[in-house]
């Protein structure tokens, strides 16, 4: 575990902020029930509150990173942090008119401020050396999600209010807190020959063009975790116990696992093991449909795979996208990984609840296809050249020659 103890203490000041705000993410968890309990709201107007917050943080991950490359990423972190703090404290005294307005801009503004927390943990680690900090950070936001939904439930036997209210005010706790270890970041100047802006960089960038698609592929099948898998297991008359015994399984080997395996694999290529991970999330979705298994055991086994999968690729392609960007678009490359790789809360209930009602049976064969293409992209993308070198301007020509 030296790779661990090498790391820069604003890796674990931001690791421990990322467990903070996952354990107190109550806006995320129980926002729908506030909405339609105390407020009173029916579920489609409640569904359309709090999908804007989605839709808000979507394009918080694809748009914000711009911020924090242009002005710094610790100033624009503890704005954004501090605005969604005040806004989610204040949500018991927002009339529904103002949630309407207000939880878009609290998702775009979340998802800026885990930008510039992404963007000082990548930049305080060599490129080729990130793998260990986004573990870390992997690992304390899982352990957050693991202890955030029970502590919620528990407060909110004493009311919605209590939660928002605690949400608010520990995100702004946080922030003061975490300011006083942040480093001053200055906007990294682009070097002579680098892309000025985001597109022209990716544009030119033909290795992270084929991975990208694949990313989103995979996020599409991931997702359906949350949204078909639940129906298939009830259609076959299990438990509810028995899908929160597999979100449960999931997030124990996450957290046992991902950490020593990304140090371990740390100096492979990084590709192969992305590809891997994408064909063990294919394998697992079809090991779902293998009823004739016993439907408790086929899903067993199936999460167990898809989660190895998972420990494989999330960790080593977050890393990767960040070591592939220049150092003035750490944040912009970062969001759009991140834009890409949650792509699937929006997409995969509404597209897997169309096959799931045609063809219940197609599904898992058709999410096993799905991510085996992703996985046939990622092997791809190590094919083609990681970038075309840009046409020189006059100023660099003219450094060169001096």
């Amino acid at each position: 575990m030296r790779d661990l103890r090498d790391l820069p203490r604003v890796v674990w000041v931001l690791a421990a902020g990322r467990f903070v705000s996952s354990a107190s993410a109550f806006l995320m968890l129980f926002l729908v029930l506030y909405l339609t309990g105390p407020r009173g709201l029916g579920v489609v107007p409640a569904g359309i509150i709090a999908g804007s917050n989605g839709v808000g943080a979507l394009l918080g991950n694809v748009t914000g990173g711009r911020f924090g490359d242009r002005h710094g990423h610790r100033r624009v972190l503890l704005l954004a942090a501090s605005v969604v703090g005040v806004l989610t404290a204040l949500i018991p005294w927002q009339p529904v008119w103002l949630l309407a307005v207000t939880m878009p801009v609290t998702g775009y503004l979340g998802a800026v401020a885990s930008l510039g927390q992404g963007a000082l943990a990548a930049l305080a680690v060599p490129a080729g050396s990130r793998r260990s900090s986004v573990a870390v950070s992997r690992a304390a936001s899982n352990a957050g999600f693991v202890i955030g939904p029970p502590v919620g439930a528990l407060l909110a036997g004493h009311g919605y209010d209590t939660l928002f209210v605690l949400d608010g005010v520990l995100t702004l706790v946080l922030r003061h807190v975490t300011s006083h270890f942040l480093p001053d970041d200055a906007p990294a100047a682009p070097a002579p020959d680098a892309p000025a802006g985001l597109w022209r960089a990716v544009r030119g960038d033909r290795s992270l063009l084929m991975l990208l698609p694949g990313v989103v592929l995979v996020d599409l099948v991931y997702r359906q975790l949350y949204s078909t898998l639940p129906l298939h297991l009830r259609d076959h008359g299990q438990p509810l116990a028995l899908y929160t015994l597999l979100v449960a399984v999931g997030s124990g080997l996450i957290l046992a696992l991902e950490i020593p395996v990304a140090l371990w694999l740390r100096d492979r290529p990084s590709i192969p093991i992305i590809a891997t991970g994408y064909a063990l999330v294919a394998v697992g979705f079809v090991i779902f449909g293998l009823t004739w298994l016993g439907v408790a055991a086929a899903a067993v086994v199936a999460m167990v795979v898809l989660t190895a999968g998972e420990i494989l690729y999330k960790t080593t392609a977050t890393a990767h996208v960040l070591d592939a960007a220049p150092a003035h678009l750490v944040g912009q490359y970062q969001g759009l990984y991140t834009g890409a790789a949650t792509s699937g809360t929006m997409l995969s209930a509404p597209l897997g609840g169309i096959v799931y009602a045609a063809a219940p049976g197609l599904l898992w064969p058709l999410c096993g296809v799905v991510a085996g293409v992703g996985a046939l992209l990622a092997l791809a993308s190590a094919r083609v050249p990681a970038r075309v070198p840009a046409p020189a301007t006059h100023e660099a020509r003219a450094a060169r020659q001096r």
